[in-house]
């Protein structure tokens, strides 16, 4: 990222949001970004607290000055570790659209969010929500799992080599400039279980397999001298089986602390709003995750 570039964390103000917004500030200090910390009164309770106490009981605006207090209070224990221009912004209304409306307003390079929270971001990776999120803003999402304690240090790229594979790895260059990447790609022979059912001999489906490991390996070599990596930068990790499984099991393998991901795959049909293994790895992984929603052109 360059400098005039902003990072948005949208904080429920918890402890897990807490831990996101370190994250996003650690981000915005090794991209050389700046930090916004987000807090949104989601509007729902708001206006049941209206129909129980009253628009002018003055509760809402005690609930908004506190949590403003709070927010501030935050960005003021970020800005004690962290030399990086930092700004609050608070509001109330719908959580989703104005997380849109304020990444789009202030032209945010980085979203982030934690992956639990005390209220409406405890889910907000997880099922419609995060599927509403990801379809609403072109914007990559970074949701945050663990507590940061250094910079990203070695992150899993995960590569199927469909318009979103050059953009995730230029994006975990951007967010992580510091870490050591792990290009991930796992391979299959096509309708193996069929091909054995089919009578074809297991030295002819081994063959299948030798090729397909040598042909995936040589594009990610391929996609990693395209995209300018140093060779002391990266390292390859091919594997055989489905993706998703694969990648769950190899964040912890290869002990990385990041998986950087497209928000599709090959194929757009398969799912249009979140692509299925994006929605497993999301959904089931024990890292942070950051998901690209732009494609090359």
């Amino acid at each position: 990222m360059k400098s005039d570039h902003l990072v948005l964390a949208a904080s429920d103000l918890s402890a897990p949001a807490r831990h996101a917004a370190e994250r996003a500030a650690r981000v915005a200090q090794d991209s050389g970004a700046a930090l916004a910390l987000l807090h949104v009164m989601p509007a729902a309770p708001v206006q049941q607290l209206r129909e129980w106490l009253g628009a002018s009981s003055g509760t809402e605006q005690q609930l908004r000055d506190e949590n403003r207090q709070q927010l501030q209070a935050l960005a003021a224990r970020l800005q004690a570790q962290f030399p990086i221009h930092i700004r609050t912004l608070d509001s109330c209304g719908p959580v989703l659209q104005d997380i849109q409306q304020q990444a789009d307003q202030l032209d945010a390079a980085l979203v982030v969010v934690g992956a639990r929270g005390a209220s409406y971001l405890r889910r907000l990776m997880l099922g419609g929500t995060a599927e509403r999120l990801l379809r609403r803003t072109t914007r990559p999402v970074l949701v945050v799992r663990q507590t940061p304690h250094e910079s990203y240090r070695r992150v899993l790229v995960a590569l199927d080599f469909s318009p979103w594979s050059a953009q995730a790895l230029a994006l975990a260059r951007r967010v992580a400039p510091q870490a050591r990447l792990v290009l991930f790609s796992a391979y299959q022979v096509p309708f193996e279980g069929k091909l054995q059912f089919a009578g074809v001999n297991e030295t002819a489906i081994r063959h299948y397999r030798e090729q397909m490991r040598v042909q995936t390996t040589q594009r990610v070599h391929a996609l990693a001298a395209a995209s300018g990596l140093q060779a002391q930068a990266w390292e390859a990790c091919i594997v055989e089986g489905e993706a998703a499984q694969c990648i769950l099991e190899q964040e912890q393998e290869q002990d990385c602390d990041l998986v950087v991901m497209g928000k599709h795959g090959q194929s757009m049909t398969e799912d249009l709003l979140l692509g299925s293994v994006s929605r497993h790895v999301l959904s089931e992984g024990s890292t942070d995750v950051l998901v690209s929603t732009d494609r090359a052109a």
